[in-house]
């Protein structure tokens, strides 16, 4: 048990206590050093390398940046207003038999086109011919009962003034003879309704247009009280479309109505196919709350039936045209929290940030409204390895890439794919 005792009272003893402090702070301190190398290490790397040297051991000068450039131009700038919209024919009528009876020939052909007039379907018309012989058989005995009444009026009227007969019996005799009169009358209306219902029975194209999907086959007994119809006919020269535009725009859209007629295009959904050019027709007579936006209607000729009933297009509107406005391509426009700036190539082959004030930008292209003059070049590619100052080496039009298509460049506009690639080094 002494012993014991002597070895703990020595363990912590004030020397045992600093060999412990001095063998942590030994390891702490290797630990900071090799944090420390380690993140040297990492700040070498991460840091550009050094120039090269060239010949006499002078720093070669930093390589300049390859951009393509374009020329400021001047030019007419259209202000377009687009909207999703949906063709709409003018007429759709749905043909139903007004009469009842069996159908007995179909004289269409589904998705021929007609014209008013065209004979579609015959219903069997021997009912109504027997009607009509009915009623002009009544008809005919009623005129001969009415052409006696009169012989005996006439009659009567010399007898009365011989002093012949009473006053009454001639009052009764005039009496039978509009009575007959009326049965004329009655007959020529039951004949007119017998040869329309004989009209009826051979149906006809109401407007000029193409025939859909056959609804009834011949055979079948039709009513005039059948909601389906035997066809539809669908007028598709001329055609409208209906889109709708921001309500914002509608005081700018009315008062350019009033100069004269509007021209809409339509595009396919993508906007890359132009499908038929109309004028515009008219504007709702009310804002949908809910959207914020009125529908407009465009007319189109469609002649060559390029545009189809119920067909999503985009509508694109001209509101207005912009005369000698100076357009740059859209890539040239750069932008950052001041603003939007472009960079002006300069004559010693370096480049200048400029602030412009932008207008209209439509089909790639941005006019500038303030901060450029026509002529100036500007950058279109390479802008984001750009700084004010910076030293360019302008790409040349006649440069290809590999698939031997050409790079813009020298103040030429940019257009397509090659305007967007990114040039590598010389």
């Amino acid at each position: 048990m002494p012993e014991t005792a002597n070895e703990s009272s020595e363990s912590n003893s004030p020397s045992a206590t600093g060999a412990i402090l001095k063998k942590r702070l030994f390891w702490i301190t290797l630990v900071c050093l090799v944090v420390v190398t380690a993140f040297f290490v990492w700040k070498k790397q991460q840091a550009p390398s050094s120039p090269a040297v060239g010949k006499g051991g002078a720093k070669a000068s930093s390589l300049p940046t390859p951009v393509f450039v374009a020329a400021a131009r001047k030019g007419d700038m259209n202000l377009y207003l687009t909207g999703l919209g949906s063709v709409t024919p003018l007429n759709n009528v749905t043909v139903r038999s007004r009469v009842d009876g069996q159908l007995m020939e179909v004289r269409f052909r589904e998705g021929q086109n007609v014209t008013r007039g065209s004979l579609l379907a015959v219903i069997d018309p021997r009912p109504f011919q027997v009607q009509l012989t009915q009623a002009q058989g009544q008809m005919a005995r009623d005129r001969e009962q009415l052409n006696n009444a009169r012989l005996d009026l006439e009659r009567y009227r010399t007898l009365w003034k011989q002093d012949s007969i009473p006053r009454q019996q001639l009052d009764t005799q005039e009496a039978l003879v509009r009575q007959n009169e009326g049965a004329v009358k009655v007959d020529q209306g039951q004949i007119d309704g017998a040869r329309l219902q004989l009209t009826y029975s051979r149906i006809t194209a109401p407007i000029s247009g193409r025939i859909g999907l056959r609804l009834v086959d011949p055979g079948n007994m039709v009513r005039a009280a059948d909601t389906g119809g035997l066809l539809t006919i669908t007028q598709m020269q001329p055609i409208a479309v209906v889109f709708p535009i921001p309500e914002d725009s509608l005081p700018q859209v009315l008062g350019k109505m009033k100069e004269g007629k509007l021209s809409v295009e339509a595009f396919d959904r993508e906007m890359k196919l132009k499908l038929a050019s109309g004028e515009l027709a008219t504007v709702d007579n009310q804002i949908d709350p809910a959207t914020g936006t009125v529908k407009l209607k465009a007319a189109f000729a469609n002649s060559e039936s390029e545009l189809f009933p119920n067909q999503f297009v985009n509508a694109r509107l001209l509101l207005d045209v912009k005369k000698d406005a100076i357009i740059v391509p859209s890539a040239a426009i750069q932008r950052n929290p001041q603003g939007a700036y472009v960079y002006v190539l300069k004559p010693d082959k370096t480049v200048a940030m400029r602030p412009v004030k932008t207008g209209i930008s439509q089909g790639g292209e941005t006019s500038v409204v303030e901060g450029l003059e026509v002529g100036e070049q500007v950058v279109v590619d390479g802008a984001e390895r750009l700084r004010d100052g910076s030293k360019v080496e302008v790409k040349e039009k006649e440069q290809t890439d590999k698939k031997g298509g050409k790079r813009g460049g020298g103040g030429g506009k940019q257009t397509g794919e090659a305007g967007k690639q990114p040039p590598g080094r010389p």
